[in-house]
């Protein structure tokens, strides 16, 4: 496609994270590892909250979208990821391009929502239990879970129009493992102030409001906690508010650190480090942190592994 003289893109070769064959080769069987992790994980997740009954409440309802959303995310990334840690060309198309950012912010946007509707959740449950039946009815939770995703998607749409709609010609490569909003627009050959300022905005009511949001709830369920009686009740809520808060620091540190600075003319090592943590790690430990090492799921994992073995010795008895 023509543009005077010049050509616009129609391909992008990316840096990776490492030049050195065997480094590459090293992270390839990482983040393999991590990967089927995470799609286990989530999987696994979906599926006991499908079919056991005692999982079908509202943290659960949750929990399911955000796993589906883990899923969108690092499926997004990861694969084309391992592929190019194999590979001597890393080449995507800008097609392959747009697609992939799309689905990135459609589920990274979603997950933000998820992470406070969830905090929500936490805080009706342990701030006022008497009331929780009556706040979080199913009607309430389904309009909760599509505005969460709603919500997704119209920052989506914001971010991925004012990236994708500047011209991109000359230079194509980009010092990144994946096609990413601010690392791209460091090869548009035309003024990003716009689209930069409305990544910044975007970022502002996607990540801050939301955060804002979970540290408010955690810090009413923390106040409700150290009142509690019981020591054994509130040793159990602080450490899982720990471990959900491990994962909000590390998901929107890690996140506002990209979305919520100036953006320098190149994309450093640290950056692509960083963007490591809410891009696939996240992904991985959602599962874990949120759900795995929940009793009722540990149950509902039990219930489907003797079912499962049922069915093999009936099979084997035929």
């Amino acid at each position: 496609m023509g543009g005077g003289n010049q050509t616009y893109i129609v391909e992008f070769i990316l840096l990776g994270l490492s030049e050195d064959p065997k480094i590459q080769i090293l992270l390839f069987c990482i983040f393999l590892v991590i990967y089927l992790l995470s799609v286990f994980g989530n999987l696994l997740i979906i599926i006991l909250i499908q079919i056991d009954s005692r999982l079908h409440t509202p943290m659960y309802f949750f929990l399911k979208n955000l796993s589906f959303a883990d899923l969108c995310f690092s499926t997004s990334i990861v694969p084309q990821m391992l592929v190019h840690f194999l590979s001597q060309r890393k080449t995507i198309s800008f097609v392959g391009c747009s697609i992939q950012i799309v689905v990135f912010l459609l589920a990274g946007c979603t997950e933000c929502a998820l992470l406070a509707v969830m905090s929500y959740d936490r805080y009706v449950a342990v701030c006022k239990p008497l009331h929780y039946s009556t706040i979080m009815t199913q009607r309430v939770c389904v309009q909760l879970a599509v505005v969460s995703w709603i919500s997704g998607a119209l920052a989506c749409s914001v971010d991925s129009a004012f990236t994708l709609c500047i011209p991109y010609r000359g230079q194509n490569v980009i010092n990144h493992y994946f096609c990413e909003p601010p690392a791209l627009l460091k090869l548009a050959s035309a003024d990003t102030y716009n689209a930069e300022m409305a990544l910044f905005l975007v970022g502002v009511i996607i990540l801050l409001a939301p955060v804002s949001l979970i540290l408010v709830s955690y810090w009413n369920i923390i106040s409700t906690v150290i009142r509690m009686q019981s020591g054994e009740g509130r040793l159990k809520v602080f450490s899982t508010c720990g471990s959900h808060l491990t994962v909000v620091v590390l998901y929107y540190g890690s996140g506002i650190f990209a979305y919520m600075r100036p953006n320098s003319k190149t994309m450093s090592e640290k950056d692509k480090v960083i963007s490591v943590f809410y891009s696939v790690m996240t992904s991985m430990l959602n599962p874990i942190i949120y759900s795995l090492r929940n009793k009722d799921v540990k149950g509902a994992l039990g219930k489907l592994v003797g079912r499962l073995c049922t069915v093999k010795a009936g099979d084997a008895d035929i």
